[in-house]
């Protein structure tokens, strides 16, 4: 076993609730009209000349605010990161045609804000592990006095010591919909296992099958959206039937879609991490989105078709990335991002790059070598290159062999697990 810095959230209960639900009320409050008064900019901003300020700009124009004060300076700047963060996303699905996708809304519930979460950065917390106890900083104009803070007394689960870690850099609190709760954002060094092996693996993630996976050995896997796809459908059915978008029955059936993408997503995820497990892989090499949006040759936004644009936008490949490399790094597996560029368009066997080669979604035909792939098992093996450039030696022609015939892989709603095509139960 080896030991490795690694980044971790520790939630823990609030055992003085009574006595600091007052203060932290009012933090949350502070938060929710910091963040109408950003939105409020933004909007303006937008209208005026079609620019979304980023947080720093945001934090330039709203540092002299009444209303920036309420909160220790960093937990300011960290609502307004958040606003312009949820803004660039909104804009991010407007280029690329999604009508549904609506920018950031007001927090309020009628005349009402709600609590909104509040994070306090090292310099706005000081924590006592002796006695469980944290002091969150307040902002100057809801202080009483000059050191006016709110004192925490914590309860955190057994197994969790915070005076064993490499440092806590934030705290937040967050409100629960019952009661306030903190968490402990923490820098914990912890044992991982050995690499499994020296093996690589190339992941193609996308909009049709969410990941396909090319192994060194030979061999590929495909996990189609079947779930997901089921869920969008479902999930928007009901959701045209809601008489209102903010209503009570929409915010749930939101949050019931979101837990269940989640849950695939860490799903999926732990299944690829162990598959790499039994077949002794060490590095695992997965294409780098963050252009995904833009076009090569001009910068401007990809038109993927109207369905393709919805779907690209909905799924967060980041998010399942970060999953697969926090799930890895236990294992002793490294995660490698490398480049798209040209991957869906070159042979992985001849290396010849043309258009015309993918002659449709699911079907790869190379003119030059002749060589048969399922699109995107073709693209999963170029990426892999990118990481271990010898290609694969199977004692046989590639074509029409492991590249164009994939295991493929479902999600069974049953068992909550994946299963090989031929043994899923939905």
């Amino acid at each position: 076993m080896a030991k490795q810095v690694v980044t971790r959230t520790y939630t823990a209960s609030i055992r003085n609730q009574q006595q600091v639900s007052d203060d932290l009320d009012s933090l949350g409050f502070a938060a929710s009209k910091l963040w109408n008064v950003g939105r409020w900019v933004c909007d303006r901003v937008w209208s005026e000349i079609g620019h979304i300020p980023s947080h720093t700009e945001l934090t330039s124009y709203l540092k002299s605010h009444e209303r920036y004060d309420d909160l220790h300076s960093q937990s300011s700047q960290r609502v307004l990161q958040e606003l312009a963060e949820a803004f660039n996303g909104w804009y991010g699905k407007r280029r690329n045609g999604d009508t549904r996708a609506n920018p950031p809304k007001y927090r309020k519930h009628g005349d009402d804000h709600p609590r909104s979460t509040v994070t306090f950065k090292q310099k706005g917390f000081k924590l006592d592990t002796q006695y469980n106890r944290v002091r969150l900083s307040k902002g100057s104009n809801l202080k009483e006095y000059w050191s006016d803070f709110v004192l925490c007394e914590y309860q955190i689960r057994p197994d969790v010591d915070l005076s064993t870690v490499e440092n806590v850099q934030q705290v937040r609190s967050v409100w629960t919909g019952d009661e306030w709760e903190l968490h402990f954002v923490c820098k914990v060094e912890v044992e991982v296992s050995e690499s499994p092996g020296e093996k690589t693996v190339g992941v193609d993630l996308g909009i049709n099958n969410f990941a396909a996976l090319a192994y060194e050995d030979g061999h590929s896997e495909l996990y189609p959206l079947n779930c997901l796809k089921q869920d969008d459908y479902y999930f928007s059915k009901r959701l045209a039937q809601c008489d209102d978008s903010d209503s009570e029955q929409a915010t749930r059936l939101n949050e019931k879609k979101s837990a269940r993408r989640t849950h695939y997503f860490h799903t999926l995820s732990k299944h690829i991490v162990q598959r790499c497990v039994d077949e002794g892989v060490g590095t695992i090499a997965v294409g780098d989105l963050s252009g995904v949006r833009e076009d090569e040759e001009n910068g401007e936004s990809k038109n993927w078709g109207k369905h393709g644009n919805l779907d690209l936008h909905s799924w967060a490949f980041d998010r399942f990335t970060d999953l697969l490399e926090y799930k890895a790094e236990m294992e002793g597996i490294s995660v490698e991002e490398v480049s798209e560029r040209d991957t869906s368009k070159s042979c992985s066997c001849c290396g010849r790059t043309r258009d015309a080669n993918r002659v449709e979604r699911g079907l790869y035909v190379c003119d030059s070598c002749d060589t048969v792939a399922n699109a995107d098992v073709n693209g999963a093996e170029n990426i892999r290159q990118n990481v271990s450039p010898s290609p694969v030696t199977d004692g046989g022609d590639r074509s029409n062999g492991w590249l164009a015939q994939p295991s493929t892989f479902l999600f069974d709603n049953e068992t909550g697990a994946f299963a090989p095509q031929e043994q899923a139960t939905s």
